[in-house]
């Protein structure tokens, strides 16, 4: 199931840059998905993990979020064990994987050049993920990088305009209290990151195990 248009809208051309790129990549690939990647989830829940965009060969090709690229196998394996997915993969559209209490999304519904969106690009975006978290209602959020917890900030900066930004700083495995819901941070799942080790599988293990301590 998807959410309605002011969530979502696989018909957004708002960033000319972004929107060039994506048919440049659909002549190249023309088997790509190549759009503005939907959430994935139940309609509400009481998690949502927020990432930063589509990647090239993941959910810009496959059309589901985190699947198909290097973080998939860590991000929705890490979720099964904690009791937030169907299976421990997710390998296609298609497949059986189902998320339980759980939704996925981007601050950035399309693919961007160098996995690199611009500030106005997250900030144009950001009415989508505003949209999102209001009809969700999550209890808890999950920001997958420091450009994910900017752009939930940023959202919820919109609720309750007394939220100071210096208050809530991205640090791996911090947790805030904000507008009644919690953010949890964590280091991305890049292939980046975790070649080098600057977030490993316990890493990323420990930031859920966290999560259900509040869900």
């Amino acid at each position: 199931m998807q959410l309605d248009c002011s969530a979502y809208d696989p018909n957004c051309r708002d960033c000319s840059r972004l929107a060039e790129f994506l048919d440049q990549v659909r002549h190249q690939y023309p088997a790509y998905f190549c759009k503005p990647v939907p959430p994935f989830g139940p309609e509400r829940a009481t998690l949502l993990v927020v990432g930063l965009a589509p990647g090239m060969h993941g959910a810009n090709a496959s059309g589901r979020p985190f699947t198909g690229d290097w973080c998939s196998d860590l991000l929705y394996g890490t979720l099964y064990t904690y009791g937030f997915a169907k299976n421990p993969r997710s390998l296609s559209r298609d497949d059986d994987q189902a998320l339980i209490d759980c939704r996925l999304t981007n601050a950035v519904k399309c693919l961007p050049p160098q996995n690199k969106p611009t500030p106005a690009e997250i900030k144009t975006c950001s009415k989508y993920l505003a949209q999102e978290i209001n009809s969700i209602q999550p209890k808890v959020i999950v920001c997958l990088g420091a450009v994910a917890h900017d752009a939930v900030l940023s959202c919820l900066v919109g609720i309750d305009r007394s939220i100071k930004r210096s208050a809530y700083r991205f640090s791996h495995a911090a947790v805030h209290d904000v507008a009644g819901i919690r953010l949890i941070d964590s280091y991305h799942p890049s292939r980046y990151n975790t070649n080098t080790g600057r977030l490993t599988p316990e890493m990323f293990s420990a930031v859920f195990a966290l999560v259900r301590r509040y869900v």
